[in-house]
């Protein structure tokens, strides 16, 4: 499937900047077998005066930009034409989740997609009493890992409630669990603090999602703005899977990956400092343009 995809985002500061240092994460990935960048541009206005195109640690896009003149607000746009493949289906071959951690001590890499990176707390994701007993209680005995990744996805979409006024981009993950409210960012981090609980690796995806509903029916969350979801390990034969808390699925063609790292830290679609004082405020659009398949 062939997708247009346009993002913005604004900052406007209550009093000028003297100067800023940004990341940005915003051109999707290519992956090979699950999606393919036809063609992508970025820009920033006003026009920094560094601009360093380097992948991170996680072999994501990632631009470092740098303002020494004073500027009061910034815009961020990227354009992208990207093919997303339609992958098999899935049949559980991962191990019983007793077994899981033999299989990930058998693991000798220590590249970006090594299970090590994601078993432990992450700046956004702490391991939790309340989270880890949660997913103890969701998981059968003898399940399969994809089955425990499965049961624990479902039963966040169950208990917790979409809330885009619940909680903002700093809110805690164990508050916003507390509360059972929240948006993608939260039913993330909260799964991957209870899949880790668990012993089962797992990682945070940031993206764009493309939603179809049928007649009568409401349309999927978080197609308004950038999307996220989880990536979890599954043993060696199954490896990686992706799936959508939010709304319950596994992750197809109507996911558009950007970024995938540990937590949202990782993967901030821009993060950066700036010498400025009072407050500033943020806008940002998503337009995700289905196209036909197969052509460029």
């Amino acid at each position: 499937m062939l997708y247009d995809v346009t993002l913005k985002i604004e900052y406007a500061y209550a009093s000028a900047a003297e100067a800023s240092r940004q990341i940005m994460r915003l051109m999707p990935l290519d992956l090979p077998g699950e999606q393919r960048l036809v063609a992508g541009t970025q820009d920033v206005n006003p026009k920094p005066q560094e601009w360093i195109n380097r992948p991170d640690f996680f072999g994501n896009r990632s631009v470092e930009i740098a303002y020494t003149k004073a500027h009061r607000d910034i815009v961020f746009t990227m354009h992208s034409r990207v093919e997303r493949f339609e992958r098999t289906a899935v049949a559980d071959t991962s191990p019983l989740l007793e077994r899981l951690r033999d299989e990930v001590e058998q693991i000798t890499s220590l590249d970006a997609a090594t299970p090590y990176h994601f078993l432990g707390a992450s700046p956004r994701v702490r391991l939790e009493k309340a989270t880890t007993g949660y997913a103890r209680s969701v998981v059968k005995e003898f399940s399969s890992t994809y089955a425990a990744v499965i049961a624990i996805g479902k039963a966040l979409h169950d208990d917790m409630t979409y809330d885009a006024e619940a909680t903002s981009v700093d809110t805690p993950m164990l508050e916003a669990f507390e509360g059972r409210r929240g948006v993608c960012q939260d039913f993330s981090h909260i799964m991957i603090a209870c899949l880790r609980g668990l012993g089962i690796p797992a990682g945070y995806v940031s993206g764009f999602l493309r939603t179809t509903p049928p007649p009568g029916k409401p349309r999927l969350e978080g197609a308004d703005a950038m999307h996220a979801w989880v990536r979890a390990w599954c043993g060696r034969s199954m490896g990686w899977i992706e799936y959508d808390p939010t709304n319950a699925i596994l992750v197809g063609t109507n996911h558009i990956v950007v970024a995938r790292g540990r937590d949202y830290f990782d993967v901030a679609p821009v993060k950066g400092m700036l010498r400025t004082s009072g407050d500033h405020t943020t806008e940002q659009y998503v337009d995700v343009v289905p196209l036909a398949a197969g052509g460029a």
